[in-house]
This record gives structure tokens, sequence and C-alpha cells, in this order.
């Protein structure tokens, strides 16, 4: 009977503690939600999950790894104030890059590649010159940066206009490609492709057929527009905000066969009932 009564008391214990921690997480997600920039800051490093942040106490506060979170502060850091590299060194960035040497030997994984590129700006830089085209681009890149690590993703590379992304899943990758559109500087406009596959992750690249195909699916796409492979549509077409629309096969250079393609939009909210 007594070992009956204390199991009783351990269960009520536990479920005390768990509704008090509900209860914190939600004080705190509504702290963080009333200052618009604590809370981008917050999704940016990875401090947060948006998910948490939204439904705060259903899920885990944070899917990044400490590590993980300490470089993406530095790069936010050395992006806003460059001066902080000079105390830090450059060597610590990409250390701390390197994600702990997770894939350091080309590891294959599946990952969903975005790549990028503003429409327009060839012929932007033969009319104002490579100075303009150059602080265009800077400026492109500071923008980039929050939004790609806001979205759990990172830069792999910067080609010239083009970013190549990565994101550990499918709707991650359509609502940072969503997100960039507005990175794209004046008077350009930015173009994006999405596919998912098993690629061969290293430091500093990712190589595989899922890199060919997402670039061919930015070439697609119009100024503007981001356009998603079908396999990425499939496993993300639930996505909250975003509208999935018709797949349309199309054939593309060094792609054997036809790929399906649909075009990716944000849906916007719904306006707040008074």
């Amino acid at each position: 009977m007594n070992e009956e009564r204390a199991g009783r008391a351990r269960e009520a214990g536990a479920a005390t503690l768990a509704a008090l921690r509900r209860a914190t997480a939600r004080k705190a997600a509504e702290m963080i939600r009333n200052d618009p920039d604590d809370a981008a800051t917050a999704l940016e490093i990875g401090l947060v999950d948006r998910e948490w942040l939204e439904k705060p106490g259903q899920g885990p506060i944070s899917s990044s790894a400490p590590t993980d979170i300490l470089r993406r502060f530095l790069e936010r850091s050395v992006e806003l104030r460059p001066s902080k590299l000079s105390s830090l060194g450059l060597s610590a960035i990409q250390l701390l890059s390197s994600n702990d040497g997770d894939g350091v030997d080309g590891t294959p994984k599946v990952v969903t590649v975005v790549f990028t590129d503003l429409e327009g700006f060839t012929a932007y830089t033969d009319a104002n010159g490579d100075p303009a085209a150059l602080a265009l681009i800077s400026e492109h890149h500071r923008l980039a940066g929050p939004i790609v690590r806001e979205w759990n993703g990172k830069i792999v590379k910067h080609l010239g206009d083009g970013l190549l992304c990565t994101f550990g899943d499918p709707s991650s990758g359509v609502r940072a490609a969503l997100a960039l559109q507005g990175s794209a500087p004046a008077p350009l406009r930015l173009r994006a492709g999405v596919h998912m596959g098993e690629a061969t992750v290293t430091r500093d690249d990712v190589v595989g057929h899922v890199v060919n195909v997402a670039a061919r699916v930015c070439e697609t796409a119009r100024g503007g527009q981001v356009l998603a492979s079908a396999d990425v549509c499939g496993s993300a077409g639930d996505t909250p905000g975003v509208r999935f629309g018709k797949v349309k096969s199309r054939r593309m250079k060094g792609v054997k066969a036809p790929v399906g393609v649909c075009e990716v939009t944000a849906v916007p909210a719904a306006p707040a009932v008074e």
C-alpha cells in the first residue's frame, strides 16, 4: 500500500513539474515573440526553433547543437561588424564551420539543396561597372546569411551572384528560398531552385546528382520565382504558409530523365479578426 501511494505521489509530482515546464515555455516564447528583434536573432542563431516558438512546450526548444549555435552567432557578429574578425581570426570561424568533423570524409546523406542567382546581374555589371556590382553582391550576401541560418541551413558556396545552400529538410529549404526573394537588391530579382536527395557532404562542399538537378531547376526559374522538384513537392507539400503548384515535366540540360517541377509561392497570412 505504501509503495502504491508513493507511486501515485511520484506520478502527481511528475505531472505538476510537466505542467510548470509547459507554462514556463509559453511565457518564455511569448516574451521572445513580443520583441521582433529578439525573435529574429534567436531563430537566426538556432537558439530556438520556429516550431517551438509557435507552439511552446510541444517539442524541443532547439534542434541545433551548441557548436552550431556558437558558429551562427559568430558568423552573424562578423557580418554585422566585420572589424570583429580581426580579434577572432578567420581560422576560428572556419574551424567552427566544420561542424565538429561531421562529413569531413565525404559522408553520404540526404540533403535539400537550394540554388539561387540574380536575374539581370550580367547586364547590371555591364551598365554600372564592377565596383557597383561588387557592392550590390556584398549587400545581397549580408541579407542572405541571416535568412539561411534562420531556417537551419548553410551557405556552402558563394557562386558570383548565386548561392549554393543546404538544408536538413525540404520544408526549411522552400521556406528559405521564398524568404531569400527579399534579399535581392534592386533592380535585380532572385530566382531559386530546390531539390532533395542523397549527396556526398564534406566540410566545405556538397557533391552529387542532387546538386546538378537543383542547379538546372534554378536555371528554369524566372526572376522572382521559386521552383521545386517533384520530390520536394511530395515531401514538403503540407508546409504551413506555402503553396505548391501543379507539377510539370521539364527536360533539362545534362539530366537524362525529365524532371518534374512545380512553382512554390507563399500563402499570405489571414488578416487578424478584431
